[in-house]
């Protein structure tokens, strides 16, 4: 692994790495026997978002997902997350072995109990015994995550190789700072993760809150601005005085307000940090990579928060920016009328909207009712995205950002 901050990159090796399995090389039943083995007391995921195949307005299993259909299908040769899970604790259940803990670590807002949601919905519907079994067995702990890990691209790695003096195609980037809050709830005991630094607390919700908000809002904020606005990196966005100010406006006056932190919990510095995070300048972390799987990251990223500021009469011209250049996005054109390669699992709906409408501000209420969410009838909110998009036409991303 590389460590990279502004001043000095260290390279350190994760030792406690000792095995890699893919499907490929030792096929789903390794795999499954691996998760069946009687001394696993963990399971932890990460698999962004749409690995999850949840419904986003719900939260709940979303059983038309074309993998989890798959997996009805055929059980016990999964292709999902969460048919490998619920497949694996058949085998723990029906081999009379101890229950274990699922310890989700992605950027969804109760994340443990989307997986409940997901593994008990998709194991009740193979048999009702074993949902049973699971719901009174196992837990489903939440978690938050916080480091910024970019994808590696053939550059890092190559970067990496000259540093490390060999080339290790399994070799990642990140950022110095790091933080895990962990709600302590293991059914078959845990490492001490908070010897290394971990937080075990009651409650997670307010530090997934505040991440999902101010930073993970945030870089999607950046993701699209950015990307319409010609810059490749989000360390190139802060280099703009106008993005910079924009974003940290967006943390103090639109993101932080809707929080309900802990006593002590400093939002401002907070906020500071993470502009100071952000600006790394070894970080390369893409604009495209954070924009992708927008329709599944920005009902927790923004939606919840614009419903806050609905419910209490308070302004969000940032939020309603930042959604609007979402949109404009998906679009699959650039400001410069380049092909954007848009990563979404509602790509072909994206564009059968834009077929429909053009590039214009009547997309919005349409683009607003893929998220099933009540707010895309809230004609206050469609008002303030349908100008905010308007804007992003007649002016650009840049121009955008730099007004308010």
């Amino acid at each position: 692994m590389r460590k990279k901050g502004q001043k000095k990159t260290e390279l350190k090796i994760i030792g406690s790495m000792v095995d890699a399995l893919h499907p490929e090389f030792v096929g789903q039943q390794g795999i499954l026997e691996t998760m069946a083995q009687p001394q696993v007391a963990i399971i932890s995921l990460t698999i962004t978002e749409k690995g999850y195949c949840a419904d986003a307005a719900s939260g709940k299993l979303n059983v038309n997902n074309a993998l989890i259909q798959q997996d009805l299908v055929n059980p016990t040769a999964p292709k999902s997350a969460i048919g490998y899970l619920v497949e694996a604790l058949r085998l723990r259940y029906e081999r009379g072995l101890s229950p274990l803990t699922v310890m989700s670590c992605d950027n969804i807002r109760e994340n443990g109990k989307v997986t409940r949601e997901a593994v008990i919905g998709f194991a009740r519907l193979r048999d009702e015994k074993l949902a049973q079994w699971i719901e009174r067995n196992v837990t489903f702990p939440c978690t938050m995550v916080d480091r910024i890990v970019p994808a590696a691209t053939p550059e890092l790695l190559e970067e990496i190789a000259e540093q490390l003096g060999v080339y290790d195609p399994c070799a990642i980037a990140c950022e110095p700072f790091r933080q895990w809050v962990i709600e302590d709830n293991f059914v078959s005991g845990r490492p001490n993760w908070d010897v290394a630094g971990a937080q075990f607390v009651e409650d997670v919700a307010p530090f997934e809150t505040m991440k999902l908000r101010m930073l993970n809002g945030s870089h999607s904020f950046l993701a699209y601005l950015g990307y319409l606005g010609g810059y490749a990196h989000i360390a190139d966005t802060m280099v703009n005085p106008d993005y910079r100010q924009a974003v940290l406006d967006l943390m103090l006056q639109e993101q932080a307000p809707t929080l309900t932190m802990p006593i002590g919990t400093d939002l401002s510095q907070y906020a500071h940090l993470l502009i100071e995070r952000f600006s790394n300048p070894s970080l390369k972390h893409q604009t495209w990579q954070i924009a992708m799987d927008g329709s599944q990251k920005l009902p927790q990223r923004m939606l919840d928060s614009v419903t806050y500021h609905l419910t209490n009469g308070s302004d969000y011209p940032h939020l309603a920016l930042g959604i609007a250049g979402w949109m404009r996005y998906v679009s699959g054109k650039d400001e410069q009328d380049k092909w954007i390669d848009v990563c979404d699992p509602l790509v072909d709906q994206f564009k059968s909207i834009y077929q429909q409408y053009g590039l214009s501000a009547d997309v919005v209420p349409a683009l607003l009712a893929v998220f099933g969410n009540p707010l895309s009838g809230n004609p206050h909110f469609v008002r303030a995205v349908t100008e905010a998009y308007q804007r992003l036409l007649d002016c650009g991303a840049r121009q955008a950002a730099a007004v308010f």
